[in-house]
């Protein structure tokens, strides 16, 4: 076999590990799920009805992209933990003694996040349907959306394995993961229209990467998606979002492997 080639069969038994401990442990998941569906049923029927959107339409339909994305964004946090759990127990040791590729560590754990948070994913829009959300696009679109939301999902793993390398105890890198993710997702339009913002930090979630995935979204599955006239983060959603996904992975996923690397030595 080529190199290549062994690191991707390395890398998919790497990935079928990670794979194997949601069935033994899975509470994993189940937390993940009553997470997100707590936070719908929170903004949807508490909050909901104290949320006005400007020009009108379903909140509930304006909320489950936001949604989506928030999960999809915290997923890193357990990429981090999970991280900083191996190195912990000294499995990435047992790894790097092994007869196998240095990247199947990393790949595996990414592509692993992949398949798992698109299980989470599909769990969240059965009950994004059950409270009212509606898909009123094509399917071309709709197959988009799901497609740029596993990117995204591909690229915050790569920062969760970052977190995951930089920190030597489980405890720390869960708090460092809320630290970065926690104001990603809510200085948002995540769950209220931007312009409902302070004036100081309307700028800052126009211009969020979270922003531009759910108002992309949004628009690929027809729902509500109030911006203001003049804003291009608005007007051009789909692209912004493309753009700071990639950014994102071509930054994070080499510093991640050079953190990895320096590891080793």
């Amino acid at each position: 076999m080529s190199s290549f080639a062994e690191a991707v069969s390395d890398g998919r038994v790497v990935a079928w590990r990670n794979l194997k401990r949601i069935p033994r442990i899975p509470e994993l998941a189940i937390f993940a799920i009553l997470q997100s569906i707590m936070f719908v049923l929170l903004f949807a029927f508490v909050f909901g009805g104290a949320i006005p959107l400007p020009g009108g339409g379903s909140y509930k339909e304006y909320l489950m992209p936001g949604i989506y994305i928030q999960t999809l964004a915290f997923a890193s946090i357990t990429t981090a933990i999970g991280m900083a759990d191996d190195m912990s127990k000294g499995l990435i040791d047992r790894f790097r003694s092994l007869p196998m590729a240095r990247s199947a560590v990393l790949s595996g754990r990414t592509s692993a996040d992949v398949v798992y948070n698109a299980g989470i994913l599909v769990v969240l829009m059965v009950s994004g349907l059950v409270v009212g959300w509606r898909v009123h696009s094509t399917v071309g679109d709709f197959v988009l959306a799901i497609v740029l939301m596993l990117l995204f999902t591909f690229t915050m793993s790569w920062i969760g394995v970052l977190l995951g390398l930089l920190v030597k105890t489980v405890e720390v890198a869960q708090q460092l993961g809320f630290l970065v993710i926690f104001p990603l997702t809510f200085v948002s339009n995540a769950f209220v229209p931007t312009a409902t913002l302070p004036g100081v930090l309307q700028p800052v979630a126009e211009w969020n990467p979270v922003s531009a995935l759910v108002s992309a979204t949004r628009d690929l599955f027809g729902n509500p998606n109030p911006f203001p006239s003049d804003s291009w983060p608005g007007e051009h959603a789909l692209l912004l979002s493309f753009v700071w996904t990639i950014g994102l992975l071509v930054v994070f996923a080499p510093l991640a492997v050079r953190r990895y690397r320096s590891i080793e030595r």
